[in-house]
């Protein structure tokens, strides 16, 4: 029975706290200023929504800002119906005083999306119906993208009362050359940047390459330096554009050692993830080159020998080397890569570094280059 008469105690409680918080809210409700939204007028040319689909958005935006008590559509048709009060393109002040005069309201909001010179004007004010002046306003340019006027309603609202926006989303929706996403670009499934490539790898973290690629030709080397030039061409498709990321697919075919007498080819297949605000990237895929090989061993007096020039010495362990009296061989290799994409105006630049991983060593390089973007849907 104890126990009973306690939980009763504590549903009372609660029941009771309950209702206290609910009509203290109601109370609080109670004592905002009223406000009417008369029209959002919506200029646009070809506009995807209707006139009163825009209002009600801004009605909404408004109701969040939880400062006003918004009058639903509804109430607002009948009272202006019964006050026969004519409110279309109503957005002058005189206008606004001669509304004001016939209902009881305490504030009318009146607003306007534009097209001017390429960009989208979103304009709010909010009216006072005692002092008869606009007390508040807020006008916010955008990228010309009709499907994000819903967020530009947004932005602008709270602009307009001192509330934080995304800044990603702004800079997404305001600056015409900020990295592509599905916000600034909404039509395009997908963006493909494809542009030159160029730079240098390095031998030196692979000694026995290094040690070969500076041997003179009659002993399989191709007496070079081993920091070879590279230049090549990078095909780009993004197939996920979303938020603050993009996922691509890079294909890379490059040639290295043109500017030693040397042509080693080579194909890179990466897939990554890139920054649409920074603009760094990250990436990693398998690599194929062709170059010359042969099989010989090391003899007695540490020089390397070939194969089939002389024959194998008892205990002599043969291997495969790169060579330049060899023939020529795939190799595969992973490529591991990241970097940053700087922008001029609409030119990307792209700057990155690799790895790539062997049971020799670790190859090291560095390129860049630009790209010039084209759009398919």
């Amino acid at each position: 029975m104890k126990t009973t008469s306690r939980f009763s105690q504590l549903m009372l409680t609660g029941f009771t706290f309950v209702f206290l918080s609910l009509q203290s809210a109601v109370a609080q409700k109670s004592n905002l200023p009223s406000l009417a939204v008369l029209e959002l007028r919506n200029e646009y040319p070809n506009p995807k929504l209707s006139q009163g689909s825009f209002s009600d958005l801004l009605r909404s935006e408004l109701e969040k800002t939880a400062r006003y008590q918004v009058l639903d559509r509804y109430d607002m048709d009948f009272m202006l119906t019964q006050q026969k009060v004519e409110y279309f393109n109503c957005l002058s002040r005189f206008c606004l005083e001669e509304v004001s005069s016939k209902i009881n309201v305490d504030k009318l909001v009146v607003g306007s999306i534009k097209l001017i010179n390429k960009r989208i004007t979103v304009s709010i004010r909010v009216f006072d119906t005692k002092s008869k002046q606009f007390e508040l306003s807020r006008t916010s340019d955008f990228l010309d993208i009709p499907e994000e006027m819903g967020t530009m309603v947004h932005i602008t609202v709270n602009d307009m009362f001192g509330l934080p926006n995304d800044q990603a989303i702004v800079t997404k929706l305001t600056l015409k050359n900020d990295f592509e996403s599905s916000i600034n670009t909404p039509n395009q499934v997908c963006l493909r940047s494809d542009g030159p490539r160029m730079g240098f790898i390095t031998y030196f973290m692979e000694p026995k390459t290094a040690a070969t690629l500076q041997r003179s030709k009659s002993q399989g080397g191709y007496e070079a330096f081993p920091l070879l030039f590279q230049f090549g061409y990078q095909f780009e498709k993004q197939y996920l554009n979303e938020g603050n990321f993009q996922a691509l697919v890079e294909f890379l075919p490059m040639i290295t050692g043109l500017d030693q007498g040397l042509f080693i080819p080579s194909v890179t297949l990466m897939n990554g993830i890139r920054n649409n605000n920074s603009g760094w990237e990250f990436a990693f895929g398998p690599m194929v080159s062709i170059s010359r090989k042969a099989r010989g061993y090391v003899d007695s007096n540490n020089k390397w020998v070939l194969l089939d020039s002389k024959p194998q010495p008892e205990g002599a362990i043969v291997e495969t080397r790169t060579d330049s009296r060899g023939n020529p061989t795939i190799t595969t290799g992973f490529v591991v890569a990241a970097g940053k994409t700087f922008k001029s105006g609409k030119l990307n630049i792209p700057v990155n570094g690799y790895l790539v991983p062997s049971a020799n060593g670790v190859l090291f390089g560095v390129s860049f280059g630009f790209n010039a973007r084209s759009r398919f849907k």
